[in-house]
């Protein structure tokens, strides 16, 4: 229950989390900002990462911003090859069978394309869950093989069968990490707006420090970075793959 006005939008877990990311990157390039700005010297950012994880175990109830941090990628990474994946799929399918479309429109049915597309297309993590599992039961060996037959490649379709437990264990993993959190007190929030000042002040700076190197002053950018932790790209911030048509 709120307690207290927030001084950012997301919730309080993924703002930890983009904050606690956004001073790795910092402790990443210490050597560099520290010579920039002395009140940064060590062990300024490590306290600071430690105030994170302190306030995410304590008022959360999760063992480690990294842990939790990591966890989050992991779901992210397999959700980004899935949909990029099914993407390659679809089109592949829509084509080959553009000749029979009643059998093309059973097929995209059964594999579970017709049921949770649209929420796939809004990167809602249990419907791509969903829709691997759909895909895991009804792909059966004549289906795969009709698919098959038609061109596309059999290494794709057993790609995406391995992505539906796995990122059944990452999603429970996450979720396992986040379910622990306990009742969030005005004390709690308190500490949860100075860390976010702080940390935006830290990142505000860092920015203009890297302004002449568009790669660097991402990451330290709060919306980009909460972003890569959300659906936008994944750890390795290579380009999102196109929406699923």
């Amino acid at each position: 229950m709120t307690t207290s006005q927030r001084n950012y939008k997301n919730k309080d877990v993924d703002m930890l989390i983009t904050v606690s990311t956004l001073i790795e990157n910092a402790i990443a390039n210490k050597a560099f900002l520290q010579d920039k700005r002395s009140t940064w010297a060590d062990p300024f950012f490590d306290h600071l990462k430690q105030r994170i994880e302190n306030a995410i175990q304590t008022y959360l109830g999760v063992d480690s911003a990294k842990d939790l941090r990591e966890a989050t990628i992991a779901v992210l990474s397999i959700q980004q090859k899935a949909i990029s994946q099914l993407a390659d799929l679809k089109v592949q399918i829509t084509e080959d069978f553009r000749s029979n479309k009643p059998r093309r429109d059973e097929i995209l049915n059964q594999l579970g394309f017709t049921s949770y597309l649209k929420e796939v297309q809004k990167k809602d993590q249990k419907a791509l869950i969903n829709l691997l599992y759909q895909y895991k039961t009804k792909l059966t060996t004549s289906l795969k093989t009709e698919i098959i037959t038609e061109g596309t490649a059999e290494t794709l379709l057993d790609d995406i069968l391995s992505f539906a437990d796995s990122l059944k264990t990452a999603d429970i993993s996450q979720e396992t990490l986040k379910s622990s959190r306990k009742t969030i007190t005005a004390t709690a929030v308190k500490e949860f707006n100075d860390i976010y000042d702080q940390v935006i002040s830290i990142s505000k700076i860092a920015s203009k420090f890297y302004k002449d190197q568009p790669a660097m002053k991402e990451q330290f950018s709060y919306s980009k970075v909460g972003n890569v932790l959300k659906t936008k790209s994944n750890a390795d911030k290579t380009p999102p793959p196109a929406p699923i048509a």
